[in-house]
């Protein structure tokens, strides 16, 4: 069931609460990795057999993902270190951003980069940076720049320029928030859910509207599934 989010007045709220979970390794994605072995010495041999349903995947090093927030994820990142995977960003940072696309960022946005993180935890695959060349400790590659893939969508032309990236979805689905829409509406788009040889354009391709970006964040924070909505429509649709 979709929760009504608090209202503006309400978003040192969420920025506390975002803040929260950015910090804790465990809770800052929708899943988190832990080694198998860890789980069978702590738990028991057979705990990975009654758990099978449950886990998301299987690493080739050995870790399995669970949701973030069972109880086996909460135990071994109890004694973690606490902070974001990246630092938050100055004013003039997220001033940078904004003058290399040529466009505002909401209010929350900019909260969320500068009081939160750059990046690095949320829904999905996780938020992406405002700025480039971040890495996560252990990968081979830079965290994805969403000033970056606004540049080249604009470059190509397959996406609104009043749309902004926040995250991948999963396979061709991404999460855009809408810089020029009332209360910026988040939309979940399919890239391969349009065929320019068809007549159609980018908007064929959305799949969903969140309401707004705070409604959004607020499901996230409060430990709710961002597509839940959307599968619940799907579910209701004839």
């Amino acid at each position: 069931m979709t929760r009504t989010p608090p209202p503006a007045a309400d978003d040192d709220a969420l920025i506390a609460r975002l803040r929260a979970r950015a910090g804790d390794p465990g809770l800052r994605f929708d899943g988190a990795e832990l080694p198998a072995a860890w789980i069978r010495e702590r738990y028991g041999a057979d705990h990975m057999d009654r758990i099978a349903s449950d886990i998301r995947a299987y690493g080739s090093d050995g870790t399995v993902e669970l949701a973030s927030r069972r109880e086996e994820v909460a135990a071994y990142f109890a004694d973690a270190p606490r902070g974001p995977l990246f630092a938050p960003l100055s004013l003039t940072d997220v001033d940078e951003a904004e003058r290399t696309i040529g466009r505002r960022l909401p209010l929350l946005l900019r909260r969320v980069y500068t009081e939160v993180a750059d990046g690095g935890f949320g829904p999905d695959g996780g938020l992406a940076s405002l700025t480039r060349g971040n890495r996560a400790p252990g990968s081979l590659c830079d965290w994805t720049s969403a000033v970056d893939v606004y540049e080249r969508n604009r470059a190509v032309g397959d996406v609104p320029a009043s749309w902004f990236f926040l995250t991948g979805g999963g396979c061709s689905m991404e999460w855009y928030v809408s810089l020029a829409a009332v209360d910026h509406p988040v939309l979940l788009y399919d890239a391969d859910g349009w065929a320019a040889d068809r007549g159609e354009d980018p908007h064929d391709g959305l799949r969903h509207a969140t309401a707004s970006l705070r409604r959004w964040l607020w499901t996230w924070a409060e430990g709710d599934h961002v597509w839940g909505e959307v599968l619940a429509r799907q579910r209701a649709a004839p």
